[in-house]
């Protein structure tokens, strides 16, 4: 499916002007059919699995109590 450079910055929930300097940068694959730049969507999905890895590991560390501190006297 591709979705036009409007359509690809909804669908990424950032700014157009980001998305065409991606696209100036060759960060973003594209194909030109004549009329308008097309961004294959699919290309995205490996961004998206990343981003979730990330989470559900910063989820896991973040849950993860914290140790007790072998350095902590009782002073009472």
């Amino acid at each position: 499916m591709y979705l036009t450079i409007q359509e690809t910055a909804e669908y990424l929930d950032i700014p157009v002007s980001y998305i065409h300097k991606m696209v100036l940068e060759n960060k973003i694959k594209t194909i030109d059919d004549g009329q308008q730049v097309l961004i294959n969507k699919d290309q995205f999905s490996n961004y998206f699995e990343q981003v979730e890895k990330y989470r559900a590991t910063l989820q896991e560390y973040l849950s993860d109590p914290l140790p007790p501190d072998p350095d902590i006297k009782d002073e009472d």
